[in-house]
């Protein structure tokens, strides 16, 4: 049987209260894919609420929209990750792979292979 390997989940506490990390970053994706705030949380397997206060979250966070809406209605509604949205997301990847790669080389010191190759 193969021994569990550990692995980082990166989170950015934005500001007290307020953290950014793979599930909300996963979100916004899903959301600039699709189009949608409602098809992105059924994706995730989460409520539209759920998807909503986590955009809406997100938006407080950084104090700038990431996530646009527009009403629905009989044309439908829509939602899209702004340019500052993309920002973030580019950002936190980067920063997600860098520490990754921090975390694999600290484990291998210590004799402990991270990789899952």
């Amino acid at each position: 049987m193969a021994q569990p390997r550990p692995f980082p989940r990166l989170r950015i506490m934005v500001r007290p209260g307020l953290v950014l990390g793979p599930g909300k970053v996963d979100l916004l994706e899903t959301i600039e894919r699709v189009g949608s705030i409602s098809a992105a949380g059924r994706e995730l397997g989460m409520s539209y609420r759920r998807a909503w206060l986590l955009v809406s979250a997100l938006n407080e966070m950084f104090g700038k929209m990431l996530v646009s809406t527009s009403p629905g209605g009989s044309g439908g509604g829509g939602a899209q990750v702004t340019d500052f949205g993309r920002a973030v997301i580019d950002a936190y990847r980067r920063a997600d792979a860098r520490s990754n790669q921090a975390m694999q080389e600290e484990f291998a010191r210590i004799g402990h292979d991270m990789r899952d190759d």
